[in-house]
């Protein structure tokens, strides 16, 4: 496994379901095209899966 993810917004929050924007929100994401830097474990990739249908996830 990688050490770091990077996690892009790609797809808008605007008419999901509330659990998917909190899920997003805790993630770091405010905007669109915004990309963070997130430790690699088991809390986060479960939240990517929540939403991988919004963001984009590449191994640093």
């Amino acid at each position: 496994m990688a050490n770091k993810l990077e996690i892009t917004l790609t797809r808008s929050i605007i008419g999901r379901p509330q659990d998917q924007r909190k899920t997003v929100e805790a993630l770091g994401l405010r905007k669109m095209h915004q990309t963070v830097e997130q430790q690699d474990n088991a809390a986060i990739r479960g939240m990517i899966n929540k939403v991988s249908h919004l963001v984009t996830v590449t191994e640093k």
